[in-house]
């Protein structure tokens, strides 16, 4: 594979894999060269109720950003991959970091998976941060990959079916993201033992499905995300990346529920990022 090289501006844990701490490793892993740009770096993610380490100020994070850009290597960075945005400066600062990257690479793509919250628990962003995503980010984006709660946001519609969640998709694109893959899609009219992903493009939508594996984990959508954008840097359609990634990140999660952990066991199951020893396909809906 031809070199490839993802600026990541995410959030990141010294124990536990959120964030660029779910990103970074797995797209090493599998040959991406990764330039990691902390947001936040906590000693634990904030699911645990306690926490310690700072939150980095805006202008820091754009001082990094800055400082790659002195050195003359932003150019070479292939995309930018982000997540979790913590307030509305630092979404600022990672628009500005997009619009310099496509001054320097006008072939780099912007992959944002926009965190905000889940159907378990709702919003978990400052307040802003949800309106700043959908009313600014969303049409700066190439890639987005919501949950079906953020997908619901987004759009202002709570799909009901399969072929609602793939209207909200293509209404999604219509404001700017080529492609959108859907993750976590539970909808009425389908059987509740599987989790579903969904992707639609200018070719047309697919679908993946899971079987459900019972817990919570955290940093599957950061792993999710990063993986997907590894296989359409590859050469990869967004069906083929979406089956790929599917297989990936159920392989490991089954490691890391046979280990009878919350937090991904990547390293144990780093062999999974590359061969993954269960494998899905993506069948077309649309």
């Amino acid at each position: 594979m031809a070199r490839v090289s993802i600026l990541s501006v995410q959030s990141h844990v010294a124990y536990g894999h959120v964030g660029n701490s779910a990103a970074v490793f797995p797209l090493q892993r599998v040959g991406v060269e990764v330039w990691p740009v902390h947001t936040v770096t906590f000693s634990n993610h904030t699911g645990y109720g306690a926490w310690r380490g700072p939150v980095l100020p805006a202008d820091q994070v754009r001082e990094v950003v800055q400082g790659i850009d002195d050195r003359g290597f932003l150019g070479q960075a292939d995309a930018l991959l982000t997540g979790y945005q913590g307030d509305a400066r630092m979404g600022e600062v990672i628009l500005d970091t997009l619009a310099l990257l496509r001054r320097r690479n006008p072939r780099a793509i912007y992959c944002c998976d926009p965190v905000m919250g889940d159907t378990a628990t709702g919003f978990y962003c400052l307040p802003g941060i949800p309106e700043f995503l959908r009313d600014q980010v969303v049409p700066q984006a190439d890639v987005l990959t919501p949950n079906l709660f953020e997908l619901d946001f987004l759009t202002g519609r709570s799909p009901a079916s399969l072929a609602e969640v793939v209207e909200a998709a293509q209404q999604l694109r219509r404001r700017g993201p080529g492609t959108v893959m859907v993750t976590s899609v539970t909808t009425p009219d389908l059987p509740d033992d599987v989790l579903r992903m969904v992707v639609v493009d200018q070719a047309g939508a697919w679908q993946v499905e899971t079987p459900l594996i019972e817990g919570y984990f955290t940093g599957t959508g950061d792993l999710t995300a990063a993986m997907f954008l590894a296989g359409l840097l590859r050469g990869e359609s967004a069906a083929q990346a979406m089956a790929q990634t599917a297989s990936v990140v159920y392989s490991v999660l089954r490691a890391t529920a046979d280990l009878g952990r919350s937090e991904l066991a990547l390293v144990e199951a780093q062999q999974e990022l590359v061969t993954p020893s269960h494998r899905f396909s993506a069948t077309q809906i649309g």
